[in-house]
C-alpha cells in the first residue's frame, strides 16, 4: 500500500539543537510505520541559537528534505547588542536587567517583525510551495511554530489551495505566551498579532496544542484544537539506561553527591529565586547537606541568574556543564537525584508543558517543578507519581521537601516510583497524530 504524503513546514531541523526540533523530528521518524511519508520543508541557511549534530542520527536516511533560502535580521540585531542573540530562542533581558539597547531591540523586534523575524520567508515559501504541492500530489501540510510566521505560510497556501488539509502545530502559544506582554507593542502591532493569530485558528483544519490548557484556550479563540503533548523516545531512554548501568558498575564520579540538576535553557522569566534561597539556607544550616549537595546546570543558564546564585553560599556547589548534545544531556539526567523544571509564574502559563518533562519522566528520577497553581505539569506529575509542583512563593514546604528527599538519599530509600508514562512515548503520540490525520 502506497504511503500518503505529508509536508512538514518547520524552521527547526537538525543540526538545530534544543527541544523545538525534536517534536517533528520524532514524528517524522515514526510516521512511516503508520502509513505516512513525511517530507520536510525547512530553510537552507537558518540562524539557529543552538546546534546539536548528534540529532542527525534520528533523521530517517530516505527522508526527502526540501530547502529554500531565508533572510533573517538577527545578525544586524546582534551587532547592535550582543544580548540580542537570546532573541533567536525567544528570550531577552527583563526588568532592571534591561539596558537602553535591550529596550530598543525588544521594541523593534515586537513592532517591526510581526509575528517574528522569520516573516521574510513567508511570501517566497508560499510561491515555491504552491507549485511544489501541485507537482508532487501533496494535499496535507503541517506548519510548526514558533516561529509563528510559519503559520502564515500555511494561511497563504490554504488561501491559494482551498482543498489543502492544514494542521497548525503550536509548540508554544502566540499571544498568550508569557513574554508577549514584554514586547513593548503599540496598539496597532498588538492588533495585527491578534488578527493574524485568529486567522490561523479559523482557517487551519486542525490546530495542535502541546498542553490541555492551551488546546482549551485555542478552542475558545475559534480553533479546532486537539492536544498532543510532547514525549520521550523509548529508544533513546533504553540506550542511556544501558550506558548508565555500565557507568555505575565502573563507579560514576557523582555517586557521593546529592545532585539537583536543571537541563535546558534557564531564562530570567522562569527563575525560581525561592529555590536558590532555600538551598542557600540549607547549605549554611546543615553540614551534612553542605557536604554532599551539588547543583548541576546542563544547557544555557542566563548570566545574570548564574551571577546571582554564585554570590551566595551555593557558589562552591555549582557544576555548570554548558550546552551538551541531546544524548549527553539524557545521560546527565540519569546521573542526578532530582530534576528541576520551571515555568512562567503567571496563571496564563499554566498550560505550558516544557518538552523536557517527558524525558525527565523516562529517566525515572524525582522531578521538582515550579510554576502557577493548577498547572498541566502538576497534573502530569500527580498522575505519574513522578514529583512535586511548587509555586514561586513557597519556601517552608519546599525546604521540608528537599530535606526529606536528602534524608531518603542518605539512607538509600530515594526510589523511582513513576507509573503510566507509556502514553507519552513518541511512537504512541505519533499513532495519536495519524488517527487525527
Amino acid at each position: 500500500m502506497e504511503q500518503k504524503k505529508i509536508l512538514i513546514i518547520t524552521y527547526y531541523w537538525p543540526p538545530a539543537g534544543g527541544p523545538g526540533v525534536q517534536r517533528w523530528l520524532k514524528f517524522a521518524k515514526y510516521l512511516p510505520e503508520f502509513g505516512w511519508k513525511p517530507i520536510i520543508y525547512t530553510p537552507e541557511n537558518p540562524s539557529y541559537p543552538l546546534l546539536d549534530e548528534t540529532l542527525m542520527k534520528d533523521v530517517p536516511e530516505d527522508i526527502e528534505i526540501v530547502r529554500t533560502k531565508i533572510w533573517e535580521p538577527y545578525q544586524l540585531a546582534e551587532k547592535l547588542n550582543k544580548s540580542n542573540k537570546k532573541f533567536k530562542a525567544g528570550q531577552f533581558d527583563v526588568g532592571n536587567n534591561q539596558s537602553w539597547k535591550s529596550k530598543l531591540s525588544i521594541w523593534v523586534r515586537g513592532n517591526f517583525f510581526i509575528p517574528d523575524a522569520r516573516v521574510f520567508w513567508v511570501k517566497p515559501s508560499i510561491q515555491f510551495l504552491e507549485k511544489y504541492l501541485k507537482e508532487n500530489n501533496i494535499d496535507t501540510i503541517v506548519t510548526s511554530g514558533p516561529p509563528h510566521s510559519l503559520h502564515l505560510i500555511g494561511l497563504g497556501l490554504k488561501d491559494k489551495l482551498p482543498g489543502l488539509k492544514w494542521i497548525a502545530d503550536f509548540r508554544d502559544p502566540w499571544t498568550e505566551i508569557s513574554y508577549y506582554k514584554h514586547l513593548k507593542l503599540t496598539k496597532g502591532s498588538d492588533k495585527k498579532h491578534r488578527q493574524l493569530e485568529s486567522a490561523v485558528f479559523k482557517n487551519a483544519d486542525i490546530t495542535l496544542a502541546t498542553s490541555y490548557a492551551d488546546a482549551e484556550n485555542f478552542r475558545k479563540a475559534g480553533a479546532n484544537a486537539v492536544c498532543i503533548t510532547n514525549g520521550f523516545d523509548e529508544s533513546d531512554s533504553r540506550e542511556k539506561v544501558k550506558e548508565q548501568i555500565s557507568e555505575t558498575a565502573n563507579g560514576h564520579q557523582g555517586e557521593n553527591h546529592f545532585t539537583l540538576s536543571y537541563i535546558g535553557v534557564l531564562e530570567q522569566l522562569r527563575n525560581p529565586e525561592n529555590l536558590w534561597k532555600v538551598l542557600d539556607e540549607l547549605v549554611k544550616e546543615n553540614n551534612e547537606f553542605s557536604k554532599h549537595f551539588s547543583l548541576k546546570f546542563v544547557g544555557r543558564i542566563d548570566d545574570k541568574i548564574l551571577n546571582s546564585i554564585e554570590s551566595t553560599s551555593l557558589k562552591g556547589h555549582i557544576l555548570n556543564l554548558g550546552y551538551l548534545s541531546h544524548g549527553k544531556a539524557v545521560e546527565e539526567m540519569q546521573n542526578s537525584d532530582i530534576l528541576l523544571i520551571t515555568n512562567f509564574p503567571n496563571e496564563s502559563s499554566r498550560g505550558i508543558i516544557p518538552g523536557k518533562i517527558f524525558e525527565y519522566l523516562a529517566s525515572g528520577k524525582l522531578i521538582l517543578s515550579f510554576g502557577p497553581d493548577k498547572a498541566d505539569v502538576a497534573k502530569i506529575l500527580e498522575e505519574t507519581n513522578a514529583g512535586k509542583h511548587f509555586g514561586y512563593t513557597d519556601a517552608e514546604t519546599l525546604k521540608k521537601f528537599i530535606l526529606e528527599k536528602f534524608e531518603q538519599w542518605k539512607s538509600g530509600t530515594l526510589t523511582e516510583n513513576t507509573q503510566g508514562i507509556e502514553r507519552f512515548s513518541r511512537k504512541n503520540l505519533t499513532q495519536q497524530l495519524t488517527e487525527i490525520l
